[in-house]
């Protein structure tokens, strides 16, 4: 189905207006983004209340067997996180189905939902790999810690690849390979593989707290320089310097985003966003990590790493004319 749209004279300043062509599609991107953000959030909550054994070592059949009786408050978390994840599966499938059927061929669309078609399945196997090999609880093996952090990963990308899909959606028909061109790519994906490199040590930050809970502020900061402390509460400190270097390419996108009137309130969210997780990070190391500030902690990241994926790619693809989203 493709977008009415009138192009002006190309341009510097030329923009493309676009209608909402592709009817309710992109809005049901926006809402599978949504969904998958909300899923992630329960995930952590699985994590931080150590009810990942809650359907012991079974998958998908949660302690082999479909009907719990008598479940404990474990088994019911693990199992609601379980039933989300299927919906995710589901609604990415719905989504790369409809994607496929109402653009046009070489629609950046088609390559961004693929991509998220393919991550979510193996989102669904790091988790099954996490369950069958016990890697959950109160397990402290570094085999948790690389599983963990791949999972992260992983999850950032699939979050990445979803709004990448509902943006160019978003953009209509203009959004095609054939008519747009990529400028200073390389640069971008270093700087957004630094900042997923910020949440994979920002997890093994957070199963540090978990397993390992600090009585003070003091005797935490005691233990990151300690020779004796484990090895995730000694690699609890990349996590603060990563952000560091990823803040470098942050400032970078910053600078190139608010020169373009179209992109300058996205531009704005983002530092906003960068404010409240430095202003989050502090408090969840001041109050020893709390549950609820776990979560707002994610959220706020999970946000922040959709704002930087979609600023990003409003930077680094160009057209013959520039094309603005009526929202």
């Amino acid at each position: 189905m493709m977008s009415s749209a009138h192009a002006l004279p190309a341009s510097p300043t030329a923009t493309l207006r676009l209608s909402g062509g592709l009817g309710f599609l992109p809005r049901f991107a926006w809402l599978v983004l949504a969904y998958n953000v909300a899923a992630v959030l329960w995930g952590a909550v699985v994590r931080a209340t150590s009810s990942g054994a809650g359907c012991g070592a079974h998958w998908p059949l949660c302690n082999g067997v479909v009907v719990q009786s008598h479940p404990r408050l474990a088994t019911l978390i693990e199992l609601a996180h379980r039933m989300s994840a299927g919906v995710t599966v589901i609604a990415v499938l719905i989504l790369l189905v409809w994607i496929f059927r109402s653009t046009a061929a070489g629609h950046l669309s088609r390559i961004t939902v693929i991509a998220a078609t393919v991550v979510i399945f193996n989102e669904s196997l790091l988790g099954a790999l996490l369950v069958l090999l016990r890697l959950t609880a109160d397990n402290h093996s570094p085999a948790r810690a690389v599983y963990l952090t791949l999972h992260l990963a992983n999850t950032l990308l699939l979050l990445g690849a979803l709004a990448l899909s509902a943006d160019f959606l978003s953009a209509g028909e203009a959004c095609n390979r054939h008519t747009v061109r990529f400028t200073q790519l390389p640069l971008a994906l270093t700087g957004l593989v630094s900042i997923l490199l910020v949440g994979m040590t920002g997890t093994l930050a957070a199963l540090s707290d978990t397993l390992f809970p600090a009585r003070s502020f003091a005797s935490a900061l005691a233990v990151d320089f300690s020779s004796t402390a484990n090895w995730l509460e000694r690699l609890r400190l990349l996590h603060p310097v990563s952000a560091v270097v990823a803040g470098l390419f942050v400032c970078w996108l910053l600078l190139r985003g608010i020169r373009r009137p179209a992109d300058r309130w996205l531009t704005i969210g983002v530092l906003v966003l960068l404010a409240l997780q430095c202003a989050l990070g502090v408090a969840d190391v001041v109050l020893l990590a709390p549950l609820w500030l776990q979560i707002t902690h994610l959220l706020g990241a999970d946000l922040l790493w959709i704002a930087l994926v979609v600023l990003a790619a409003r930077v680094c693809v160009v057209g013959n004319v520039r094309f603005h989203t009526q929202r």
